[in-house]
């Protein structure tokens, strides 16, 4: 597919990213659920995410509600605010099944979603079907047959249908009438720190998702924790830049988003503290900057009203 034939996600100010926010689904629908994602879109986030887990790490023990049903939800609480995963993995999903359900949604949400999709790791999601987790490198070959599949049955799954057969993934005449609302197909934002990964965001994606590389950089929020963070990214940047020239992709044209929240940067202390940190990934090339929603007593903590205001007020001190 194009580039960006279904993206509208580079913005039209250069070096300005465009502000989203990640809204885990650990609320019931009724009970504050459905106010938190209207609140999202009236604060005017460009996208609002949430993760695709069976569970994640500390929030094992408690409420979590599954991605797409969430999202579906979401899209008839709001308008205009695109919806999406960030992210999607092979980790208990089937590029046929997931196809289904992503058409469907994206006809419930008039063509606003985003699938954030990535290589999935060792967590819970890993063994919850019961299977020993998948090393790194079987996680790497999976990863390149679910996304090509997963493409070629979101984009050409007419009345001809879509068949292959590989070493994970097969599909038989599977047919997607009348496929995504979003022409040729909703738009993948793929998740990958090393060359591999990223040389699938260069053929298949119209973004790329890092979360830097918290395994390199110092904890705590002190200035060589997060002058270590901005190198990391830089070298991811660089590389991502190599992969796209070397598969014919012209760097610019890929959405470049970081999820915040896994470095030592801490963007949410203070609207000062936000600017500097937009204006930094600005000059890296991000076009996409996605916050954590608030949630107390958990490590995405926050003061909720220097949140809205960040939200609010963040972006607009980058254009004066």
């Amino acid at each position: 597919m194009a580039d960006s034939d279904c993206y509208p996600l580079l913005p039209s100010s250069p070096g300005v990213p465009r502000l989203s926010t990640v809204i885990l689904p650990v609320r019931r629908w009724a009970d504050g659920g459905r106010d938190t994602w209207r609140r999202a879109e009236e604060l005017g986030f460009h996208t609002a995410y949430t993760y695709d887990h069976l569970s994640w790490r500390s929030f094992r023990d408690g409420p979590w509600f599954g991605a797409l049903p969430t999202l579906t939800a979401a899209a008839g609480a709001t308008d205009r605010m695109r919806l999406g995963t960030l992210v999607t993995s092979p980790n208990f999903r089937h590029p046929v099944t997931l196809a289904k359900e992503l058409i469907t949604l994206d006809d419930v949400s008039g063509g606003r979603v985003t699938l954030g999709i990535g290589a999935g790791g060792s967590g819970f999601d890993a063994t919850a079907l019961g299977h020993d987790a998948w090393t790194p490198r079987e996680r790497a070959d999976r990863f390149a047959e679910f996304v090509p599949l997963l493409d070629r049955l979101l984009s050409e799954g007419g009345p001809t249908g879509v068949s292959y057969r590989g070493d994970f993934y097969s599909a038989h005449e599977v047919r997607n009438i009348p496929g995504c609302v979003q022409r040729p197909r909703l738009p993948f934002a793929v998740a990958a720190g090393g060359p591999r990964g990223m040389r699938l965001a260069a053929r298949h994606g119209q973004a790329w998702v890092t979360i830097g590389s918290p395994a390199d950089t110092p904890p705590g929020d002190s200035a060589t924790g997060e002058e270590q963070g901005w190198r990391d990214l830089a070298r991811q940047v660089e590389r991502l830049e190599a992969v796209c020239e070397e598969a014919g992709r012209e760097p610019a044209a890929l959405g470049r988003i970081l999820l915040t929240g896994f470095t030592a940067h801490r963007p949410l202390r203070s609207l000062d503290a936000f600017v500097d940190f937009a204006g930094r990934a600005g000059e890296l090339g991000f076009t996409e900057l996605a916050l954590h929603w608030p949630i107390p007593d958990s490590p995405f903590e926050a003061d909720q009203e220097v949140f809205e205001r960040i939200a609010a007020e963040g972006l607009t001190q980058l254009t004066r």
